[in-house]
């Protein structure tokens, strides 16, 4: 009775499924390129070098969400006919790869499609910074660098260097050398930022380091300063070490702050033990905040 009652549900599983399969229509297909991150006329050039690390989209049919997806991709849509299709850029949000966000200083990409069933939709998405983003930059490409040492605790200094690397940007970055000598350095911007509360602000910044990096922010106001180490960029093997980007978000450390804080970033690194000498490599610096 056991065997028979086994074959009788495996008979229905299977017309289930191919039921299913029945009724279920072909798909179309979209299939998504990598980001382009282009100029923005109106900015003048204010957004610097145009690097970036978008990783997944966000898409959207007909205003409907679909999902977010590691990009590139190619996924069905059971849908055809006219649509809308809105491609939004999503990045890693401080450096979690579990933390995905629609990054909100770029635009979205939309376009109108006729879909058919069984065939492919390819898109290659474009994005720029948006017109109301303010920035600051160092990108390291004059003398006087908006970055200093702290004088009291830094032994190591930050200088400037056009060395050939792979995948570089740009004429200059910064670069700091760690070893039993120097094996701390301490660093902060120098120019004061007036971001307003309740607004996106985030941190980018290249780097390229077989040592650990910490980036804070230093607020100051007229109770005092504050200064609140925020994310760890970990060190790279130094066989296989590139150029990364990261997008720091700032906006819960300024809500946070007293009022009237304007605001610095902070660098600091301390020599790692398993080598006698480190570097860190940086560049591309930008802090956003929208208007």
């Amino acid at each position: 009775m056991i065997l028979v009652r086994f074959i009788v549900s495996i008979f229905a599983l299977i017309f289930m499924l191919n039921s299913c399969v029945k009724n279920n229509p072909d798909p179309s297909w979209l299939e998504v390129n990598d980001w382009v991150l282009e100029s923005n006329i109106s900015l003048s050039g204010e957004e610097g070098e145009l690097t970036q690390n978008i990783s997944n989209t966000k898409v959207l049919v007909n205003n409907q969400l679909i999902g977010i997806f590691e990009t590139p991709f190619r996924i069905p849509l059971l849908v055809d006919g006219p649509v809308t299709i809105r491609l939004e850029p999503v990045i890693i949000n401080n450096g979690i790869s579990a933390t995905k966000k629609v990054y909100p200083f770029m635009d979205f990409y939309q376009e109108e499609f006729v879909l058919s069933k069984n065939e492919t939709v390819t898109i290659s998405p474009v994005t720029r910074y948006k017109s109301n983003v303010n920035f600051w930059i160092e990108d390291f490409e004059d003398i006087n660098i908006a970055i200093e040492n702290d004088p009291n605790t830094s032994v190591a200094n930050l200088q400037l260097s056009n060395e050939n690397l792979n995948d570089f940007n740009g004429n200059y970055y910064g670069k700091i050398i760690l070893n039993d000598t120097d094996s701390t350095w301490v660093a902060y911007t120098t120019d004061q930022l007036s971001i307003p509360k309740g607004v996106s602000s985030f941190l980018e910044i290249d780097y390229y380091n077989i040592n650990d990096l910490y980036q804070g922010i230093i607020s100051l106001s007229p109770s005092g300063q504050q200064n609140n180490v925020n994310v760890r960029m970990n060190a790279q093997d130094p066989e296989a070490v590139v150029w990364k980007k990261i997008y720091i978000e700032l906006n819960e450390l300024i809500t946070a702050s007293p009022n009237q804080s304007t605001f610095l970033q902070s660098f600091v690194a301390n020599l790692d033990s398993e080598l006698s000498t480190r570097f860190i490599h940086i560049d591309n610096i930008k802090v956003l905040w929208l208007q």
